[in-house]
């Protein structure tokens, strides 16, 4: 016997066919991710819509459109990664209560970057409102990226003089000592996540003139040691391979006028055995301290391929 279905009417407003065309996508292609994630059958004319399915599937989907309807409006440009991740958070967001308009958004080069996930929109906020500030979670979470385009904003606005970029060059079953060059060259690969988010906001032009200014500076943690980081927005990334003492010595290098963000993913550690996490011992040791904000990611921020979320709930569940 099928299951009875609750067919729900509605109207978008206001009325504008880009802004519809765009809701909808190339083929409807957004409206039949919308129909997949939630198991029910969407019809429009014009902006008319009609949402058939189960109950809690109709009220889902019916969300889901009015918040990308309402996206549309602020200069963002639709692509299944947006409609993917507002599929994976409308239920939160409907128990939580939707997630203030005054989100924030940080121009980078000619794009509006914004937070997809309420976790995002979270780390955006916290950023912008803290010295010190730690995001966890797994890889795909956007935690380096967002960082990054804090730190371009930042520069841009001259509240900062300069973007120093950090990682911890940890061998993950690879030996440093095998790679050619010189240290720069050896630890250059561990950077080239950083670099990519920096080409795209910046353009790889004007980030080579500004790392020739040394306004933007990337090294290895091992550097940081003996100097004070003022008027620098300062990004750790990969801390979870940093020692105790290391994490110590980085926190304590933050001048006046600084910002750091320290990011990581705890279950990817590639310490040797027995050494523990200065990220991990950092965050319980200091998330409750005045200044210092902690945001945890979970595998429903990950805003890659849909499977690449699967895989991490696959992992977190066996580790149980």
């Amino acid at each position: 016997m099928n299951a009875p279905t609750h067919p729900v009417t509605f109207l978008l407003d206001p009325e504008d066919n880009q802004r519809l065309a765009d809701l909808c996508g190339e083929h409807n292609a957004h409206l039949k991710q919308v129909e997949e994630g939630f198991g029910v059958r969407i019809s429009h004319r014009g902006h008319l819509f009609c949402v058939d399915g189960g109950s809690k599937g109709v009220q889902n989907a019916r969300d889901v459109l009015t918040a990308l309807y309402e996206d549309t409006g602020k200069d963002v440009t639709l692509g299944p990664d947006q409609v993917y991740m507002a599929i994976s958070q409308i239920p939160h967001d409907t128990a939580k209560g939707r997630v203030s308009s005054e989100d924030v958004v940080i121009r980078a080069r000619k794009s509006l970057i914004r937070g997809k996930s309420e976790n995002q929109k979270l780390y955006l906020r916290n950023i912008l409102e803290n010295d010190i500030n730690f995001g966890v979670g797994p890889a795909g979470t956007g935690k380096t990226y967002l960082a990054v385009a804090c730190a371009v904003q930042a520069l841009a606005e001259e509240r900062i003089e300069r973007i120093i970029l950090v990682r911890p060059a940890v061998e993950a079953g690879e030996r440093l000592g095998f790679l050619p060059g010189d240290i720069g060259q050896k630890v250059d690969p561990y950077l080239r996540p950083l670099y990519d988010a920096l080409y795209e906001m910046l353009g790889a032009e004007r980030v080579g003139r500004l790392i020739e200014r040394r306004v933007i500076e990337l090294a290895p943690l091992a550097y940081m040691r003996g100097r004070t980081l003022a008027n620098a927005f300062v990004i750790l990334d990969e801390a979870q391979n940093t020692t105790e003492a290391q994490m110590k010595m980085f926190l304590t290098r933050i001048g006046f006028g600084s910002c750091a963000v320290i990011t990581g993913d705890p279950s990817q550690v590639d310490l040797p055995g027995g050494t523990k996490s200065g990220l991990v011992h950092a965050v319980s040791l200091l998330n409750s301290i005045d200044g210092i904000s902690l945001t945890r990611f979970s595998a429903q921020d990950v805003v890659r391929h849909p499977l690449v979320q699967r895989v991490i709930a696959a992992y977190e569940g066996e580790g149980r």
